[in-house]
């Protein structure tokens, strides 16, 4: 049986080197580049033959975007919609990296501490780039919310600024653990199916029950790591 933790492990495909540093595209940078590939052509192939009356294939986009845009509606509000294109490229892009995993020989980036935290990252800087813009100098209000007495401020300031910083942590640290944890008891039941030379429906059954709620799991962490990034910008965007 193979070692589960080969799936979670980034190998250099083309190896390079520029100044010292190690540039080489890996196998996290190839699944991310399909992924963008695979959500973008499906995407496209579904609204290829537009109609008033959605066909079958127009209906998956079509539910995409009445379904993101509810999230946003929901969590941010209606002025949240004017991002709708990060928010809805932040699930697409989760929930490819979640899928993809469950192929064989592929990647799960999702999985790893620096491909997800530096999403998170960028999730987080574009919330402050979105409330500095919106409340200008008052956006440091954040970190000191109305009614405090000046007196706390030394102490209320670090504790609101941890808090805050620490949202791409919680963000990541969800993600992360789900997807290895759910991916790796996958493998290791359809290894040892294998690896036992186990016959029978019964078996594949269970293993196709598991990889079912897997696809489930991993649709499930992309719509909690797209809710909880629009609470994050809908406090970025409005007075608390």
């Amino acid at each position: 049986m193979s070692n589960p933790m080969e799936q979670f492990t980034v190998k250099p495909i083309i190896p390079l080197e520029f100044k010292g540093i190690d540039i080489s595209f890996t196998n996290s940078a190839l699944c991310m580049v399909i992924a963008v590939v695979a959500s973008t052509l499906l995407l496209g192939l579904c609204i290829r033959k537009r109609s008033i009356i959605p066909t079958a294939a127009q209906s998956i986009p079509e539910s995409l975007y009445s379904f993101i845009s509810s999230l946003i509606k929901e969590n941010v509000g209606r002025e949240g919609m004017k991002y709708f294109s990060f928010i809805f490229s932040l699930f697409l892009f989760v929930a490819f990296g979640n899928l993809i995993g469950l192929f064989p020989y592929a990647f799960t980036y999702t999985s790893h501490l620096a491909a997800v935290g530096g999403l998170s990252v960028i999730a987080l800087l574009f919330n402050v780039c979105i409330g500095i813009k919106k409340k200008k100098l008052g956006f440091l209000r954040t970190f000191l919310p109305r009614g405090i007495p000046l007196a706390l401020a030394p102490l209320i300031i670090p504790i609101e600024m941890i808090s805050y910083l620490s949202k791409p942590f919680s963000l990541t640290v969800r993600l992360v653990a789900n997807m290895t944890v759910g991916h790796i008891m996958l493998k290791i039941i359809a290894g040892f199916i294998l690896a036992l030379g186990i016959g029978g429906i019964i078996p594949f059954a269970f293993d196709a029950c598991i990889i079912v709620f897997e696809i489930f799991i991993a649709l499930l962490q992309a719509f909690i790591y797209t809710v909880l990034s629009c609470i994050y910008l809908g406090d970025a965007l409005h007075e608390h």
